[in-house]
Protein backbone atom coordinates (compact mmCIF):
# COMPACT_ATOMS: atom_id res chain seq x y z
CA UNK A 1 0.00 0.00 0.00
CA UNK A 2 1.45 3.70 -1.12
CA UNK A 3 0.58 6.40 0.92
CA UNK A 4 0.80 10.09 -0.10
CA UNK A 5 1.22 13.42 1.28
CA UNK A 6 1.17 15.23 -1.25
CA UNK A 7 -2.68 16.71 -0.71
CA UNK A 8 -4.12 19.89 -1.58
CA UNK A 9 -4.81 22.85 0.13
CA UNK A 10 -8.43 23.60 0.61
CA UNK A 11 -9.65 26.47 -1.56
CA UNK A 12 -10.02 30.24 0.47
CA UNK A 13 -13.87 29.46 0.32
CA UNK A 14 -13.51 26.51 2.04
CA UNK A 15 -11.79 27.57 5.18
CA UNK A 16 -14.34 30.55 4.98
CA UNK A 17 -17.05 28.05 5.66
CA UNK A 18 -15.15 26.07 8.42
CA UNK A 19 -12.97 28.92 9.92
CA UNK A 20 -12.85 32.35 9.55
CA UNK A 21 -16.70 33.41 8.46
CA UNK A 22 -17.98 30.38 10.78
CA UNK A 23 -20.19 31.84 14.03
CA UNK A 24 -20.99 30.49 17.37
CA UNK A 25 -25.14 30.43 16.60
CA UNK A 26 -27.88 31.74 18.93
CA UNK A 27 -30.80 31.34 17.05
CA UNK A 28 -32.05 29.06 13.79
CA UNK A 29 -33.83 29.41 10.82
CA UNK A 30 -36.80 27.39 10.20
CA UNK A 31 -35.19 25.16 7.97
CA UNK A 32 -35.08 21.22 8.51
CA UNK A 33 -32.00 19.00 9.28
CA UNK A 34 -32.64 15.84 7.99
CA UNK A 35 -31.50 12.25 9.23
CA UNK A 36 -29.48 11.83 6.24
CA UNK A 37 -27.68 15.04 7.25
CA UNK A 38 -26.78 13.43 10.50
CA UNK A 39 -25.35 10.76 9.24
CA UNK A 40 -23.46 12.32 6.68
CA UNK A 41 -22.05 14.49 9.54
CA UNK A 42 -21.06 11.06 11.48
CA UNK A 43 -19.70 9.95 8.47
CA UNK A 44 -17.28 12.60 8.09
CA UNK A 45 -16.61 12.79 12.11
CA UNK A 46 -15.61 9.55 12.70
CA UNK A 47 -13.05 9.71 10.79
CA UNK A 48 -10.86 12.56 12.49
CA UNK A 49 -8.14 11.16 14.39
CA UNK A 50 -8.02 9.69 18.27
CA UNK A 51 -5.33 8.45 19.94
CA UNK A 52 -5.35 4.43 19.38
CA UNK A 53 -8.09 5.04 17.42
CA UNK A 54 -10.24 5.58 20.37
CA UNK A 55 -14.23 6.30 19.78
CA UNK A 56 -15.46 7.45 23.58
CA UNK A 57 -17.74 9.96 22.22
CA UNK A 58 -21.36 8.72 22.63
CA UNK A 59 -23.86 11.08 21.33
CA UNK A 60 -27.40 11.42 21.42
CA UNK A 61 -28.43 13.58 18.43
CA UNK A 62 -31.80 15.41 20.14
CA UNK A 63 -33.69 15.88 16.60
CA UNK A 64 -37.47 15.60 17.97
CA UNK A 65 -39.20 18.56 19.80
CA UNK A 66 -39.59 16.19 23.03
CA UNK A 67 -36.15 15.51 23.19
CA UNK A 68 -35.01 19.06 23.00
CA UNK A 69 -37.54 19.79 25.27
CA UNK A 70 -36.37 17.10 27.62
CA UNK A 71 -32.40 18.72 27.18
CA UNK A 72 -33.56 22.11 27.49
CA UNK A 73 -34.97 21.35 31.12
CA UNK A 74 -31.71 20.99 31.96
CA UNK A 75 -29.79 24.25 30.58
CA UNK A 76 -29.79 27.23 31.73
CA UNK A 77 -32.33 29.94 30.81
CA UNK A 78 -30.56 31.91 28.51
CA UNK A 79 -29.55 28.68 26.34
CA UNK A 80 -32.96 27.07 26.56
CA UNK A 81 -34.25 28.34 23.52
CA UNK A 82 -31.10 27.82 21.53
CA UNK A 83 -32.17 24.39 21.90
CA UNK A 84 -35.62 24.14 21.70
CA UNK A 85 -35.60 25.79 18.52
CA UNK A 86 -32.57 24.11 17.16
CA UNK A 87 -33.28 21.29 14.02
CA UNK A 88 -31.11 19.08 15.71
CA UNK A 89 -28.96 19.44 19.24
CA UNK A 90 -26.26 17.21 19.94
CA UNK A 91 -24.92 15.51 23.44
CA UNK A 92 -21.47 15.11 23.21
CA UNK A 93 -20.86 12.52 26.18
CA UNK A 94 -17.95 10.03 26.80
CA UNK A 95 -17.64 6.39 27.85
CA UNK A 96 -15.25 5.90 30.66
CA UNK A 97 -14.82 1.93 29.64
CA UNK A 98 -14.32 2.89 25.79
CA UNK A 99 -10.89 0.44 25.85
CA UNK A 100 -13.63 -2.48 25.98
CA UNK A 101 -13.87 -1.67 22.38
CA UNK A 102 -10.03 -1.57 21.47
CA UNK A 103 -9.70 -4.92 20.31
CA UNK A 104 -11.21 -4.26 16.78
CA UNK A 105 -10.99 -0.18 16.76
CA UNK A 106 -6.86 -1.01 17.19
CA UNK A 107 -6.17 -4.62 16.54
CA UNK A 108 -2.47 -3.52 15.85
CA UNK A 109 -1.90 -4.11 19.41
CA UNK A 110 -3.38 -5.06 22.75
CA UNK A 111 -4.29 -1.48 23.64
CA UNK A 112 -6.94 -2.69 25.64
CA UNK A 113 -4.64 -3.52 28.42
CA UNK A 114 -3.10 -0.37 28.29
CA UNK A 115 -6.36 1.38 29.95
CA UNK A 116 -7.19 -1.65 32.07
CA UNK A 117 -7.09 -0.61 36.03
CA UNK A 118 -6.69 2.63 35.23
CA UNK A 119 -10.27 4.32 35.11
CA UNK A 120 -8.72 7.83 35.75
CA UNK A 121 -6.73 7.86 32.74
CA UNK A 122 -9.36 6.46 31.17
CA UNK A 123 -11.99 9.52 32.00
CA UNK A 124 -8.96 11.67 30.64
CA UNK A 125 -8.51 9.67 27.68
CA UNK A 126 -12.27 9.94 27.05
CA UNK A 127 -12.85 12.91 27.83
CA UNK A 128 -9.71 14.77 25.82
CA UNK A 129 -10.77 12.66 23.00
CA UNK A 130 -14.31 13.11 22.21
CA UNK A 131 -13.70 16.69 22.70
CA UNK A 132 -12.00 16.09 19.42
CA UNK A 133 -14.37 14.24 17.97
CA UNK A 134 -17.05 17.10 18.79
CA UNK A 135 -14.73 19.28 17.49
CA UNK A 136 -14.95 16.97 14.21
CA UNK A 137 -18.49 17.13 14.38
CA UNK A 138 -18.77 20.81 14.08
CA UNK A 139 -16.32 20.91 11.43
CA UNK A 140 -18.20 18.32 9.19
CA UNK A 141 -20.94 20.04 9.87
CA UNK A 142 -19.78 23.35 8.62
CA UNK A 143 -18.48 21.55 5.67
CA UNK A 144 -21.91 20.42 4.89
CA UNK A 145 -23.47 23.89 4.84
CA UNK A 146 -24.51 23.62 8.16
CA UNK A 147 -23.95 25.71 11.67
CA UNK A 148 -23.44 25.26 15.30
CA UNK A 149 -23.96 26.44 18.57
CA UNK A 150 -21.76 24.72 20.98
CA UNK A 151 -23.43 25.13 24.76
CA UNK A 152 -21.53 24.29 27.91
CA UNK A 153 -24.46 25.84 29.66
CA UNK A 154 -26.19 22.51 31.23
CA UNK A 155 -26.69 20.53 33.95
CA UNK A 156 -24.33 17.85 33.02
CA UNK A 157 -25.43 15.62 36.26
CA UNK A 158 -28.86 16.31 35.16
CA UNK A 159 -28.15 15.55 31.17
CA UNK A 160 -26.16 12.29 31.86
CA UNK A 161 -28.89 10.83 34.09
CA UNK A 162 -31.91 11.82 31.53
CA UNK A 163 -30.07 10.24 28.60
CA UNK A 164 -27.72 7.70 29.44
CA UNK A 165 -29.21 6.48 32.01
CA UNK A 166 -29.14 2.72 30.43
CA UNK A 167 -25.15 3.57 29.81
CA UNK A 168 -23.82 3.84 33.32
CA UNK A 169 -20.69 4.46 32.43
CA UNK A 170 -21.18 7.07 29.80
CA UNK A 171 -21.22 10.69 30.76
CA UNK A 172 -22.37 13.66 29.11
CA UNK A 173 -19.93 16.61 28.48
CA UNK A 174 -20.88 19.70 26.32
CA UNK A 175 -23.65 20.00 23.44
CA UNK A 176 -24.10 21.49 20.04
CA UNK A 177 -27.03 22.81 18.38
CA UNK A 178 -26.90 22.23 14.55
CA UNK A 179 -29.04 24.25 11.81
CA UNK A 180 -29.00 26.54 9.46
CA UNK A 181 -27.95 29.80 11.64
CA UNK A 182 -29.77 33.15 11.86
CA UNK A 183 -27.60 35.34 11.18
CA UNK A 184 -29.79 38.17 12.98
CA UNK A 185 -28.90 36.26 16.36
CA UNK A 186 -25.41 36.16 16.55
CA UNK A 187 -22.94 39.67 17.90
CA UNK A 188 -20.17 40.75 16.49
CA UNK A 189 -17.00 38.78 16.46
CA UNK A 190 -14.96 38.55 19.38
CA UNK A 191 -11.45 39.27 19.22
CA UNK A 192 -9.03 36.58 18.01
CA UNK A 193 -5.31 37.05 19.09
CA UNK A 194 -2.32 37.21 16.92
CA UNK A 195 0.11 34.60 16.94
CA UNK A 196 2.72 36.37 19.20
CA UNK A 197 0.33 36.75 21.97
CA UNK A 198 -0.24 32.70 23.06
CA UNK A 199 2.05 31.08 20.72
CA UNK A 200 5.90 30.63 20.75
CA UNK A 201 8.09 28.33 18.05
CA UNK A 202 10.59 26.52 19.84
Amino acid sequence: MTITTDNAALSAQALDIIFRDARSFNGWLDQDVSEDEIHAIYELLKMGPTSANMQPARLVWCKSQESRDRLAAHASEANKAKITTAPVCVIIGYDIDFHEQLPWLFPHADAKSWFEGDEAGRITGAARNSALQGAYLMIAARALGLDCGPMSGVDLDGVTKEFFADQPRVKADWICSIGHGDRTTIFDRSPRPDFGRFNRIA
